[in-house]
């Protein structure tokens, strides 16, 4: 009988499933048993574990499946929904076909992006919106649905007939849409329920220390999806996403680094993404493209990024703004570039280029 669908390797990703499942009740059970530092210490270890879940653990899941048997993949769906408190199957939808469809895409004629976790969608002047709005307002629409999902309790958690943007992005096939919202479902339930479990073991620890764990969570997430993109060519499907090859992080995140090559081919399994990297080569080599010095969590220490998606920066002036590290500030005519800091703040920057 076989039990992985890729690779024993994936063992160690439901270990950490199911390690974080034990303790996130455990640190609700001793709350009011420990100091002041404890509670804040055991804070932290929320919010990083959640964070680590969705950036990485509950990510991975979402794109290869860790076991042949659909009901062994099912349950893990439910356990790492309560982990990183939304539906793992949910997170499927919105993540694999929407963002991997439209990759970070621009806004369009309508005024909107396609990628609704887009860094352009809220952005003016066809740049990225700013790092703040977009980690803490992306938070708390995040936040909004979830809250939406637990009240779904009134049709026992199904999706309901107003959720267009599930509904449409379900699969098309009856018995495999029927499964998709079924499992998210089985998903809200389950994290629903965990909150009541929560509360009843410890609503002081609840309110003060796993809400807002949820919540910064839930920014720095943003905060890493923004600089996994931010810089990059969303028109240019080899310079779209940010790359960080770091050993140690990677070891660390399963690869998590290789952004770019993980867009390429998004249904490679984690082990393999190096590889995709020499597959491609000839491909990522035959344009810039943004590989940056720091984990994507770091990003805004990257004060060096070359801004691809700047006008000026398209073909053939790319090699020139990359060299440059530069934006032009008005893309019609040619203008002198300045450098960009990532949260908003400008400075003069030696070199220009053309639209």
């Amino acid at each position: 009988m076989t039990v992985w669908k890729n690779t024993p390797k994936d063992s160690i990703l439901v270990g950490l499933s199911l390690a974080q499942f034990a303790i996130t009740p455990l640190l609700a059970i001793s709350w009011d048993a420990v100091s002041l530092p404890v509670r804040v210490a055991g804070g932290a270890l929320v919010t990083l574990l959640m964070t680590y879940n969705i950036i990485v653990i509950s990510h991975l899941f979402t794109h290869v499946p860790w076991f042949a048997s659909v009901r062994l993949n099912a349950a893990v769906s439910v356990v790492n929904s309560v982990n990183i408190g939304q539906s793992v199957q949910a997170y499927q939808l919105t993540h694999v076909r929407n963002h991997h469809r439209f990759n970070n895409d621009r806004q369009g004629d309508d005024g909107t992006t396609r990628d609704t976790s887009s860094t352009y969608r809220k952005g003016k002047n066809g740049q990225h919106e700013p790092l703040l709005p977009y980690a803490f307002g992306g938070a708390v629409a995040s936040i909004a649905d979830r809250v939406k999902g637990v009240a779904s309790v009134v049709r026992l958690w199904k999706v309901g007939d107003s959720e267009e943007k599930l509904l449409s992005l379900a699969s098309h096939r009856e018995m495999r849409r029927v499964r998709e919202l079924r499992q998210i479902q089985a998903d809200r339930t389950a994290h629903s329920l965990s909150l009541v479990v929560f509360v009843s073991l410890s609503w002081q620890w609840t309110v003060f220390c796993y809400l807002p764990a949820y919540f910064f969570a839930l920014t720095l997430v943003n905060v890493q999806n923004y600089y996994r993109h931010y810089g990059a060519n969303p028109e240019d499907r080899a310079s779209d996403s940010v790359s960080h090859y770091n050993r140690v992080y990677n070891f660390l995140t399963f690869n998590d680094g290789y952004h770019q090559e993980h867009h390429l081919r998004p249904g490679t399994h984690w082990s393999q993404l190096p590889g995709v990297k020499d597959d491609q080569r000839v491909r990522l080599e035959a344009q810039p493209r943004v590989v940056s010095p720091v984990p994507a969590m770091l990003g805004f220490l990257d004060r060096r990024r070359p801004l691809l998606h700047e006008p000026c920066c398209t073909k053939p002036n790319q090699k020139a703004c990359l060299d440059a590290r530069s934006r032009c500030r008005s893309p019609p005519k040619p203008r002198p570039c300045s450098q960009v800091n990532p949260v908003g703040g400008e400075g003069r920057a030696p070199g220009a280029c053309t639209a």
